[in-house]
């Protein structure tokens, strides 16, 4: 799935949620690349694997870019020890792993965290999908819509409470009391939504294992690495949504603290092992008989009755919003794009799924055969992934369509065209 959609991930660090600006120089390139480069050379024992490979860092409004080895085809510019070109307008920009240009590169948006710890977190994550093959792990970006829902929601709020207390115990008693609590939550949520456990697997062997890998060659010490998780977890808390986003918080936190206890848990697992399993068995945690009435009685003990609180309140809001994506994308006429062969970008942090109609992508950039479209202000993607719907066309520019939050720009062999019955708006191929 990874190779065909760019998902773009704005939430690696909290310094790049909170959107830190610094100027770019030619020294700032070569210090960047010299810091993954030598974190990478300091942690080769982590997956017996040097992570340190091709990187493009891209500038996503300019779409320049600077790379630290030559492409295969010889065509980037120089510069001293790094390169540069300009990123073409149909190949999406995101944090992500990428094949171009005969290479497999991690692709990084600037400007990169001010913080240093944080800088070598998001580059060696994304460093990790690019090797994430070689180490038998597929890319893997489900959706978990299980936690868009109210108990879904409070249930995850409550295992990442727990495993914040976790992070901070001062004994192993305290360490293991928190964790049994935390997976204690965990598998009741499980036992809430049907094949919830599979769902939230496979990101977090994608996604999780990559922050975890960010977060080992970071560098940070003891108090710096509690102080991240613990804010990383307050700051996850603000997202509008959960579903494609907690995977950066849960294994990282985990594997930090079995890595404390064996090294070598990491490079024990594949992309078959069932990660709760894993960790309970690693911490030796004994799961209670009544998951039901064990959560229920542990909440209080992690702020229960204001999560309680806030997620019945954000249940109604959502169901207000909801309703009005459903008639703007599906009860009354608009426009629908089916995939030839896309590639998209999107914020996943934002992203509300509309029961069994599909997902709606707030910020999304698909490009296809068709062209190229920017939305802003949302957009319903199918649940097989095989179109996009956003609000009925109000502009025409030549090959420049627009709507409500949205801009088409159209290839030349392509038109739109509109349903005399539905009143919908459809793409059609122009033939010779």
């Amino acid at each position: 799935m990874r190779k065909a959609i760019l998902t773009g991930v704005f939430f690696l660090s909290i310094q790049s949620l909170m959107g830190q600006k610094q100027s770019i120089s030619q020294d700032s390139i070569s210090l960047f690349f010299s810091e993954i480069k030598e974190a990478s050379n300091r942690n080769i024992q982590l997956w017996n694997k040097n992570l340190y490979g091709p990187i493009l860092l891209i500038d996503p409004e300019t779409r320049k870019f600077f790379a630290n080895e030559p492409d295969a085809e010889g065509t980037l510019e120089p510069h001293g020890n790094f390169y540069s070109g300009v990123f073409p307008d149909n190949i999406n920009i995101a944090n992500t792993a990428i094949d171009w240009k005969g290479k497999s590169w991690a692709m990084i948006m600037l400007p990169l965290p001010k913080n240093k710890e944080d800088r070598i977190n998001l580059l060696a994550h994304e460093s990790f999908h690019s090797i994430q093959p070689s180490l038998g792990f597929v890319f893997s970006n489900s959706d978990n819509n299980h936690l868009d829902q109210k108990g879904g929601r409070i249930y995850l709020r409550l295992e990442l409470e727990a495993l914040k207390k976790a992070v901070q115990a001062s004994s192993e008693k305290e360490l293991h009391q928190h964790l049994t609590n935390a997976f204690t939550f965990r598998k009741y949520r499980h036992s809430l939504y049907g094949n919830s456990d599979t769902a939230e697997n496979l990101l977090e062997l994608n996604e999780g294992l990559a922050e975890f890998t960010g977060a080992m060659l970071s560098g940070r010490n003891k108090v710096q690495a509690t102080s991240s998780f613990i804010k990383g977890i307050d700051h996850f808390f603000n997202n509008p949504t959960f579903v494609r986003s907690f995977a950066y918080y849960t294994i990282p936190a985990y594997g930090y603290l079995l890595y404390n206890k064996d090294k070598n848990w990491n490079k024990n697992i594949t992309d078959k092992t069932d990660l709760t399993d894993y960790f309970i068995k690693a911490f030796e945690v004994k799961i209670p008989a009544d998951l039901k009435k064990t959560a229920e009685n542990l909440s209080s003990r992690y702020n229960g009755k204001v999560i309680n609180k806030e997620e019945e309140a954000r249940e109604e809001k959502i169901k207000k919003l909801i309703a009005d994506y459903k008639l703007k994308f599906i009860d009354q006429p608009h426009f629908e794009l089916k995939f030839v062969k896309m590639s998209i970008s999107f914020d996943p942090r934002n992203i509300i799924p509309i029961e069994n109609k599909g997902t709606v992508y707030p910020n999304i950039r698909v490009t296809d055969k068709w062209g190229i479209l920017t939305v802003e202000k949302g957009a319903l993607m199918s649940p097989d992934w095989d179109k996009i719907s956003v609000s009925s066309p109000v502009k025409t520019e030549g090959k420049k369509i627009s709507g409500e939050g949205w801009i088409l720009d159209l290839a030349d062999n392509y038109t739109i065209e509109k349903d005399g019955i539905s009143g919908n708006y459809k793409l059609k191929k122009i033939t010779d």
